[in-house]
């Protein structure tokens, strides 16, 4: 009975206003404001006092100030519910007061200004309301002397911009001035307040390329980072003119308009770093509309005859770059979903163009094998079969419409878009191959009198001859048909298009089936051929490119790369056609073999003997694959600029730099990099820079063998000249995924090398290291048996232990580190004890507390030490007698247990010792070890007669 009367009564008081109240006062108290502010609100809703409430109010408003919640603190005195307790009571000073400071954390000034001002009204003489007034009243006149200078410097440069009587030079002045304004925050807010999003859209239309490039690149800049800015300017803007700008045939316009609409796309999808003013975090904007209007329009700008082939590649690089899901782990692949269902269509149709018909759409160069790319991308993004049942449905629905055998040319665009399938899914592109008149099809276009028929058909050809086809009829049947184009044909651009499905072919048999049934010559002939169509600069560079993909497949052959790479003329003809993106693999394949750059089996001299003793044939390697060979031709494409060729393919803003493009690049980087000496011209031609991104992005294995070409290129060069500015930091995690067991001893070993000289650079550097976690593992390294690890991760230890943090990390209870080091330290191989000496007379300079542990760690310190202090390397001895100057000068109790031991004689011999330049630092360092035991008085002087 006792118990229920008392939580009745308990139940009562919770009902109580005024006990919650002093509940909330307890808590606030406490600095529990969470806790506080549920008993003032569960107060407010019993209370019926207006004097009360107004101290409700005023009590929770603390709460909130407390908390430093802006959008709480918005809330409570912004909307009108929250203003309670001035409306019951306007003479109510101190909930003035703290919405004054609430709006002042805002930036409301002016508002803020105004219930300062009632403050000061109501207390004349209150110091706080009338500093606070000077205050707000100076910060005012900042701002709107900034604003107004902003506002004016806008308006003028508007002015010059549309002002056709202006002069060039103060055009430019303020074009560029607009731009840099308008990545500015708070320049980007003047400018769109102040009608500029308008005054911009008429630069535009004045159709002047550089007003136009100018206003394009400032929207980008408004749109940066701002969702709520960038969604007004699209549809102020229009995505039906931003499409058509993109649209013109200028180059760079195109790309500022298409780097515009990536921008309002990033936005958007909620990418990058978003920043919100005042009331906008509490505006919810649905993009998905937005988002699918803009898809909308880049998929009817493939088909449209309006759009330039530089529009329709922005086009298309920016559905390749939006549209796929980044991480296969995010299960929403309705964007391209959405894309398959209403504009698969329009991409097959750009694939099936054929540049040589005259109805054909405006296109480059890399337009076709960038929707061959899309096509694979958005293939490799379905999630189920019945996804990829529902995209082949719709491929072979759209090439049956194309198939007729009374219009030739309509047949010839069905054949086309199989050979664009084929470059991009390839399974897919297997099971188009299989349709029904295909296979027909692409034969009797072989056989007709019409060349662009032959040329279709050949191309055809040549993307369905790989090793993974599972077009057998073309593997057995294409030498035939293919070598009787060769010979009866006189058109060059069918000609080399033969000798590459031959090469191709031959490939697909796993031998040289192909060349070696073409009875015109050697595969060192055909080659030559193809040099000679790649140097001939009168054929068009289209055909020329496949003088290219014919050579990748060549220099497979030994004899074929060495001959190439000595013809210094196509090699440059060779680097000169990588403008074109479409090539990028076929060179990148070339140089991977003239590199021996490729994966190869290693033969156990077991297993062959095996082999030899049951008659089995043994490849055996050929001369010219052996090292001295394979470093001559390193050389002379070294020479002939290769890495600035390579370079400029890393550049390449395209979706057609595929990942296996990326790791070929970085496979002949890594190859190239083999020599030390040549790693300085690597660097001079910018092989540092270029290879960053090849270590971030791409395969497992790209990214390996880029991080390893770093790894070389950071062991021996100047960080500050291999990696100038900030590039450097860009580095580190490149170099220390290389520290792990799945990489081999060279790469460990070479990675180590890097961090020790970044280490050794900057505490800057050495914080980054530390935050890309690679401490660990170079302390295991610090473990191992293989000599030259255990030296390198030592080495690497002993810089990194200037940075405060590692030094604290030695300092922490709990771990084996100082262990570690002082063992090292009595290591035989000599590098290793210079590194750990070297890690510990910095610990210990640095960190008291570390001079008495180490007497602590093991029971060998004080052996260990003694050997340093008398070892025969004057480097080491130093650091020996640096460490044991640092324990004497640490604490007067560790000072006398080392004056106690044989240290004290080896410190007198030492000291004692005559003066000589080359030793004078070490008998130096002996004698301060002396004159501190002398000044704790644990030992005397000599006296001057010697005694």
């Amino acid at each position: 009975m006792g118990h229920k009367l008392l939580f009745f009564l308990k139940a009562l008081q919770m009902e109580d206003p005024i006990q919650l109240k002093e509940e909330g006062n307890k808590y606030f108290q406490a600095n529990d404001y969470e806790k506080a502010v549920q008993s003032y609100t569960q107060a407010m809703k019993l209370n019926k006092d207006k004097a009360l409430q107004a101290v409700l109010y005023r009590n929770r408003a603390a709460c909130f100030l407390k908390k430093v919640r802006k959008a709480s603190v918005l809330k409570q005195y912004s909307r009108r519910k929250e203003e309670g307790a001035i409306d019951i009571n306007t003479s109510d000073i101190k909930a003035l007061y703290r919405r004054s400071q609430a709006l002042e954390r805002l930036g409301k000034l002016d508002q803020a200004f105004k219930d300062a001002q009632k403050c000061a009204t109501i207390e004349p003489h209150n110091k706080n309301f009338q500093e606070t007034l000077r205050r707000l009243g100076a910060n005012i006149q900042e701002k709107l002397r900034i604003q107004f200078s902003t506002d004016s410097r806008v308006q003028k440069m508007f002015e010059i911009l549309l002002d056709e009587n202006s002069e060039k030079e103060k055009r430019e002045k303020a074009a560029n001035n607009l731009i840099v304004l308008g990545r500015e925050e708070a320049g980007a807010e003047r400018i769109f307040q102040n009608n500029g999003v308008s005054l911009l859209l008429q630069l535009i239309e004045t159709k002047n390329a550089e007003l136009i490039l100018a206003a394009v690149r400032t929207l980008s800049g408004m749109c940066t980072g701002h969702k709520a800015r960038a969604t007004a300017i699209l549809h102020y803007l229009g995505i039906d003119n931003i499409c058509m700008w993109m649209s013109v045939d200028n180059e760079e316009i195109s790309l500022a308009v298409c780097n515009l609409l990536q921008t309002i796309t990033d936005c958007l999808l909620g990418q990058g770093k978003e920043e919100h003013h005042g009331k906008e975090e509490a505006v919810v904007l649905d993009t998905k509309k937005d988002l699918r209007m803009i898809t909308t329009c880049l998929l009817e700008m493939l088909v449209s005859k309006k759009v330039s082939g530089q529009g329709r590649d922005r086009a298309l690089n920016l559905l390749n770059k939006n549209i796929p899901r980044k991480d296969l782990k995010d299960h929403d692949n309705s964007r391209t979903i959405f894309v398959i269902d209403n504009g698969l269509k329009k991409i097959l149709k750009v694939v099936g163009q054929i540049p040589e018909m005259p109805d054909c759409l405006p296109l480059t160069e890399n337009t076709q094998l960038t929707a061959s790319v899309l096509l694979n991308k958005l293939y490799d993004d379905l999630r189920c079969d019945p996804e990829r049942d529902n995209y082949r449905v719709i491929c072979e629905d759209y090439i049956k419409s194309k198939i007729d055998p009374q219009n030739m040319d309509k047949t010839l665009h069905a054949i086309q878009i199989v050979s664009g399938v084929l470059q991009g899914p390839f399974d897919l592109g297997n099971k188009l191959l299989g349709m029904k008149g295909v296979m027909e099809m692409m034969v009797a276009l072989c056989g007709s009198e019409r060349e662009i028929d032959q040329l279709v058909a050949v191309e055809a050809l040549i993307h369905a001859s790989t090793k993974l086809s599972r077009a057998t009829f073309i593997i057995s049947n294409g030498v035939t048909l293919l070598k009787e184009i060769y010979k009866k044909t006189k058109n060059e651009k069918i000609k080399i298009r033969a000798l590459v499905g031959l090469c191709k072919l031959g490939s697909a048999g796993g031998t040289d089936y192909g060349l070696r049934q073409f009875a015109e010559g050697s595969t060192e002939k055909l080659a030559k051929q193809c040099r000679k169509w790649l140097c001939n600069t009168s054929i068009d560079a289209r055909t020329r490119k496949w003088a290219v993909e014919g050579l990748a497949y060549l220099t497979l052959d030994a004899d074929v790369k060495d001959d190439f790479v000595e013809d210094e003329p196509a090699l440059q003809a060779m680097f000169q056609l990588t403008s074109d993106k479409t090539i990028l693999y076929s060179v990148a394949s070339a140089l991977v073999n003239c590199t021996n750059s490729y994966d190869t089996k290693e033969l156990v001299p077991e297993l062959v003997q095996l082999a030899k003793f049951s008659k089995q044939h043994v490849p055996e390697e050929h001369p010219k694959d052996k090292k001295d060979f394979v470093v001559k031709r390193v050389k002379r494409l070294l020479k002939a600029g290769v890495v600035s060729a390579l370079a400029c393919m890393v550049k390449a803003d395209s979706a057609i730099l595929t990942d296996q493009s990326k790791e070929l690049i970085a496979r002949v980087f890594l190859a190239l990099c083999e020599d030390p000496k040549d790693r300085g011209t690597i660097v001079a031609q910018g092989g540092g820079k270029a290879l960053i991104p090849l270590a971030v992005e791409g395969t497992e294995v790209g990214k390996i063998k880029a991080s390893h070409a770093l790894a070389k290129i950071a062991a021996i060069s100047n960080p500050d000249m291999a990696f100038p500015g900030e590039r450097v930091y860009e580095v580190v995690r490149p170099l220390v995924s290389l520290l792990n067991t799945e990489r081999d001893g060279l790469q460990n070993y070479e990675a180590l090398l890097g961090l020790t000289n970044f280490s050794g650079r900057s505490d800057k550097l050495r914080m980054k290291i530390v935050k890309e976690r690679a401490l660990p593992d170079i302390e295991n390294y610090m473990f191992e048996n293989h000599d030259q690890l255990r030296q390198a991760a030592t080495e690497c230890m002993c810089n990194l232990v200037v940075n405060k943090e590692v030094q604290e990390r030695f300092v922490a209870d709990g771990n084996d580190r100082l262990k570690l080091v002082v063992l090292l330290c009595g290591e035989d191989d000599e590098k290793v004890q210079v590194a750990a000496a070297g890690a510990l007379a910095m610990l210990t300079a640095a960190q008291k507390k570390l001079c008495s542990k180490m007497t602590e760690v093991t029971t060998q310190w004080l052996e260990i030490l003694q050997r340093l202090c008398l070892h025969d390397n004057m480097e080491v001895q130093h650091r020996g007698l640096v460490i044991a100057f640092n324990l004497i000068s640490a604490d007067k109790e560790l000072a006398k247990k080392l004056v106690e031991t044989e240290l004290l004689e080896i410190l007198t011999y030492l000291g004692k010792q005559e003066d000589h330049p080359k030793k004078q630092h070490v008998i130096n360092i002996a004698r301060d070890c002396l004159m501190r035991c002398i000044d704790y008085g644990l030992i005397k002087p000599l006296s001057q007669d010697g005694g």
